[in-house]
């Protein structure tokens, strides 16, 4: 074995050597400019996520403050029947009273009512252009879906109820809609009304529904008294 000094050894070949620099050392092959605008991205969307779902939240709540606002306008209503109305007057004579507790009775049992009224308005004008009228009150959730199905319960009454469609509702809102049927007791337009405080319907003898339908408005502008 040779004495020479470790110096003067030749290096075995390998790889070159590392040379060290200021520079720092990449551990990988991304670029960090593109790793930054990458974050920037991700981070754009993450703002933009959030200000979608803050103002999809704020719309919720908005609906839901306008929604309770609604029923605490309207759940407080009273309903009543008085003398005159509308060109109209109260008939209290046996057959219009039994008429009117056979409505109200029916009414009633098909939906839950803290109080039910029904009453028989005749036209001095024309005896044959009498005015049902019954309703009740009650706090109603859904005052839309309660009152098409009263009117699905009419149409199981009177045979069939054509052509309704909603129509203007008047001060007091809610939702009003108007229809009209055939039967033995001749033609009929029938209207309806509901809001968060009360529900009513009104069948209109030999009456146009468009006509029947500027009565009603009439009649709950009387009869409806909210506070």
């Amino acid at each position: 074995m040779s004495d020479a000094h470790l110096t003067e050894r030749q290096l075995i070949e390998g790889p070159e050597p590392v040379e060290l620099t200021e520079e720092p050392i990449r551990l990988s092959n991304h670029d960090p400019e593109q790793s930054t605008q990458a974050r920037g991205r991700v981070s754009r969307r993450r703002r933009i996520a959030l200000t979608v779902a803050l103002v999809v939240g704020l719309a919720g709540a908005a609906a839901l403050g306008t929604a309770g606002w609604r029923i605490a306008r309207e759940k407080d209503t009273r309903l009543g029947t008085p003398d005159q109305v509308a060109g109209l007057t109260r008939d209290d004579s046996d057959r219009a009273r039994s008429t009117a507790d056979y409505l109200r009775s029916g009414f009633a049992a098909d939906i839950e009512l803290d109080r039910s009224i029904g009453t028989v308005y005749r036209d001095p004008a024309d005896e044959k252009r009498a005015v049902l009228f019954f309703g009740g009150t009650t706090l109603l959730w859904q005052p839309e879906r309660d009152l098409d199905s009263l009117f699905r319960l009419m149409a199981d009454e009177t045979g069939r109820v054509t052509d309704v469609r909603a129509v203007p509702a008047g001060k007091y809102g809610g939702v009003m809609k108007c229809g009209k049927t055939s039967g033995d007791g001749g033609d009929f337009a029938i209207c309806g009304w509901a809001d968060h405080g009360s529900v009513a319907m009104g069948m209109f003898a030999n009456r146009p529904v468009d006509e029947s339908a500027g009565l009603f408005r009439q009649l709950r502008d009387v009869v409806q008294t909210r506070g």
